[in-house]
């Protein structure tokens, strides 16, 4: 309970009770509250603006860019091991791979080549940390092209290893007929004296001299091109080996294979003969790259040693007279 106030009235010579105004304490009320009101809204206004002061809204923002700055360290180091294992790939693509499939190494230039156009990462600009942001970004779609790059490489190569697979099994490798003691080869390829027609012609295969019967082979895996009799070959097999090459065995007595039947390589498809422009039984046969005859010494290294093989070229290089 407030205290009660008097106060000398002189003219009546007596004491007189304090009455208070009620407008004055609405008065002071207001001013209460508005001095109130001021002194939060200047005590706001120092705490957003000290920079040591930070809101909990600032302080878990400021937390989560620090763990955004740490995931994007994190990230540079991933991509620059990545980096590191990518060019020892690249590396061991073009001077491993690429040389032994013959195929054209991959310039740095294009393996590393940027992004032209308009400016990418015009998103990421304007922030505090965009400079971070963009290089990352940068990186990253580098890495990428060089990842699909270098797969489309592989994938190159996988297909060449298979086409080179291929040839190894379809190139003709070893001789036609058993010649365990190198004493089957009767005649080489070049000019030679014609046995019947008597002047000196070039011969183009080798003749292999065997018994009537003796087992002819395929020297590579193809497709057999032909099977039939003719004029001056007699019995003649023609296979396709795919790559341009082709094998002929001429003056069989026997067929064994028929045309559009496909053979491996060491594949009986024949025997020795002596039909057509021939004189005694004996195979001839002949190896054609693209359609041109050339020398079959060149393809018996399926099994032949290198001794062997500098025999055979030497009995190869006599000119003697062939068998057709």
């Amino acid at each position: 309970m407030s205290k009660v106030k008097y106060y000398y009235d002189s003219e009546t010579l007596s004491y007189r009770k304090i009455e208070r105004k009620k407008g004055r304490k609405l008065g002071y009320a207001l001013l209460g509250i508005t001095a109130s009101f001021l002194a939060g809204f200047l005590l706001l206004l120092v705490y957003l603006n000290l920079p040591q002061i930070e809101t909990p809204k600032e302080k878990a923002m400021k937390r989560e860019l620090q763990n955004m700055k740490l995931q994007y360290e994190v990230l540079n180091k991933k991509m620059t091991q990545a980096q590191k294992v990518l060019a020892e790939v690249e590396n061991r693509d073009n001077n491993i791979y690429r040389v032994y499939f013959e195929a054209n190494p991959i310039p740095e230039e294009q393996r590393k080549a940027g992004f032209g156009g308009i400016n990418r990462y015009k998103d990421l600009e304007g922030y505090d940390n965009s400079e971070l942001i963009m290089e990352t970004a940068k990186r990253l779609d580098i890495l990428q092209k060089q990842i699909v790059v270098q797969s489309k490489s592989l994938d190159e190569i996988a297909n060449l290893a298979e086409e080179k697979e291929k040839l190894l099994t379809a190139i003709p490798a070893i001789q036609p007929v058993k010649n365990e003691n190198l004493n089957r080869m009767a005649s080489g390829y070049g000019m030679r004296m014609h046995p019947i027609l008597k002047y000196r012609k070039m011969h183009n295969g080798m003749d292999f001299s065997a018994p009537t019967g003796s087992e002819v082979y395929a020297t590579g895996d193809a497709v057999v091109k032909k099977a039939q009799r003719t004029t001056g070959f007699g019995n003649l097999i023609v296979l396709d080996h795919g790559f341009g090459y082709e094998t002929y065995y001429a003056h069989l007595s026997d067929f064994k294979v028929r045309k559009g039947e496909k053979v491996k390589r060491g594949e009986v498809i024949g025997e020795v003969g002596s039909t057509g422009l021939s004189t005694a039984p004996h195979l001839h046969y002949e190896v054609h790259k693209n359609g041109k005859v050339v020398n079959p010494i060149n393809f018996y290294h399926g099994d032949l040693t290198a001794e062997e093989y500098d025999i055979m070229l030497n009995q190869s290089a006599l000119e003697n007279q062939s068998l057709d």
